[in-house]
């Protein structure tokens, strides 16, 4: 299960607010629980390989115990129904990704839109992708977010605008 509860069916998720409901396209992101011991995460990577998943980018959050291996790939989907399958704990949550120039500041110049709107971003992650930054992040407020990323016309990746660049 992920932080939202989440395992490998979802794509969206339903913002509700009192005078409509957003429905918001995110990217999907793996999150895979992991002990911190040799072997582990092998295990998860060779899955990937196997079923000739490609990873776009990924990170990993440890403690002394285990590891919480965030990523995001080419197909989400297949990739939790193979890592299921070789008894990975696994599941899907819905990330913001946004694209912001290959500048230096970039980054910080969207994250401090989130925070001054009162929005805090519990993690994120940035990879580049053919001359462009990517932001993946989790807010505290999903609906909030949205407003901020529309309100500053950022420009929001979905799942398909994605699989178009890998």
């Amino acid at each position: 299960m992920t932080d939202d509860g989440k395992d490998c069916g979802s794509k969206f998720f339903t913002l509700h607010s009192s005078l409509l409901t957003l429905k918001v396209m995110t990217i999907p992101q793996l999150s895979i629980f992991i002990e911190n011991r040799s072997g582990t995460l092998i295990k998860v990577l060779d899955a990937l390989k196997e079923a000739k998943i490609q990873i776009v980018a990924s990170t990993i959050a440890d403690t002394a115990e285990y590891g919480i291996y965030r990523l995001i790939c080419s197909e989400p989907q297949r990739a939790c129904e193979e890592l299921k399958k070789a008894n990975v704990a696994v599941a899907l949550s819905d990330v913001f990704a946004i694209e912001i120039n290959d500048q230096p500041g970039r980054a910080a110049e969207a994250v401090k839109l989130f925070s001054e709107a009162g929005i805090s971003i519990t993690y994120m992650y940035s990879f580049l992708l053919r001359g462009k930054g990517v932001l993946i992040f989790r807010t505290d407020d999903k609906e909030r977010a949205v407003a901020v990323i529309k309100d500053n016309n950022l420009k929001s990746i979905d799942e398909s605008a994605l699989a178009q660049w890998v």
